[in-house]
């Protein structure tokens, strides 16, 4: 069975190629109706070249998924094992020379205006080195020191170099591990310890920012006013969260249809950051209720082929991949309602984006992999 009546073999969970493909149209229409502004600041006023550089992205990270989902999931263990090390060299090298944004090193740069978030490839490698590793040594992470040694360690290592530039993204990716290494069975104790030792290390890095000169510590000031914006709920000083609220509040029921946007012109990064309160103005709270429920429902039928599929490891690589997916996306839209401070993490596969849809559609090839094996295994059952 296939999705579309084509010669191209289209394998693997069809609710969740059905998910991916209403999302991948609605970040075309979206991204196209956001970038006004930034096509009149830089090409002065022609649209067709956003959405064309857009459109581009989305059918190459079409293809990766495609390409990604025909590869049998178990091989993935092997090649982001060694993917791995190298995201952490990369991590480090983008600290010290990446790209100079908003005083923060998060990327390393790329031909045609684009640049390469490294993180975006640790998270998917991180992952996948968690369920090979929660797979081999089934036996001695029921062990506190080899819990630490084979499962923290790399988590820490990765976090403690995005974090300096991007907190909310080492905070994702801290949590999302949390998550699996439960799912792993490892003891509850034991990450509650983890938990503790985290938050130690946490408060002597924010030990270290604080003794550092004031000229340098612009990223614990970002910190600090966006957390302390969201506990008084002043909008009058949090420009974004205003004008987030206003197009929210503007599209109502059924929305000011597409296109039809005009807080996009007075909201910043409306084709990133907040596209998730210009799909609400434009599409109204129907169109904001049905963007939920396809992440929900993204990740009810990832956790269906974690129940179902025999090897531990596509479980965990199908869990770990699809929950930080999720969260990375409730995380964009409970800033866009002011439910979380702001934190500038994209809308996976809707934001305008290159190297962060590339990795979120090989996230989910992976994940449509899985399924596919899931569904052979069925057939051969029935055959």
């Amino acid at each position: 069975m296939t999705l579309l009546n084509t010669n191209i073999k289209i394998k693997g969970d069809q609710v969740i190629w059905a998910v991916v493909f209403i999302l991948t149209i609605l970040s075309f229409l979206a991204v196209y109706s956001s970038t006004g502004t930034l096509a009149y600041k830089y090409h002065g006023g022609n649209t067709t070249y956003y959405m064309l550089k857009h459109g581009i992205i989305l059918l190459t990270g079409l293809l990766l998924m495609y390409l990604a989902h025909l590869l049998k999931y178990t091989y993935y263990s092997r090649i982001f094992q060694i993917a791995f090390y190298i995201a952490v060299p990369l991590l480090l090298l983008t600290l010290i020379f990446g790209l100079d944004l908003n005083e923060a090193r998060r990327a390393l740069p790329l031909p045609f205006h684009m640049s390469f978030e490294t993180s975006d490839l640790a998270k998917l490698t991180l992952m996948v080195y968690l369920a090979r590793v929660l797979t081999k040594k089934e036996e001695e992470i029921k062990d506190f020191g080899k819990v630490l040694l084979y499962l923290m360690l790399p988590v820490l290592i990765v976090c403690g170099l995005i974090f300096p530039a991007n907190l909310s993204t080492a905070a994702l990716i801290f949590v999302s591990s949390l998550v699996l290494i439960y799912v792993g069975r490892v003891k509850f104790s034991y990450i509650l310890s983890i938990i503790g030792l985290s938050v130690l290390l946490l408060g002597f890095a924010l030990g270290i920012l604080l003794m550092m000169p004031a000229g340098k510590q612009a990223r614990l000031n970002t910190w600090k006013m966006r957390i302390e914006q969201f506990k008084k709920g002043d909008v009058q000083d949090n420009y974004q969260v205003e004008q987030s609220k206003i197009a929210i509040a503007s599209g109502g029921l059924f929305g000011k249809m597409p296109g039809k946007s005009t807080q996009r012109n007075f909201l910043p990064h409306p084709y990133s950051d907040f596209i998730f309160a210009i799909i609400v103005e434009e599409y109204g709270l129907i169109g904001g209720t049905i963007v939920v429920l396809l992440y929900l429902i993204l990740l009810f039928r990832a956790v269906r082929i974690v129940t179902k599929v025999p090897n531990n490891f596509g479980a965990y690589l199908a869990m770990g991949l699809s929950f930080s997916l999720v969260f990375q996306a409730m995380i964009n839209m409970g800033v866009a309602v002011h439910l979380l401070p702001v934190t500038g993490q994209p809308l996976p596969l809707v934001s305008m984006g290159g190297t962060s849809i590339w990795f979120t559609s090989l996230s989910i090839g992976i994940l449509l992999s899985v399924s596919k094996e899931l569904e052979s295994d069925n057939a051969e059952q029935t055959a």
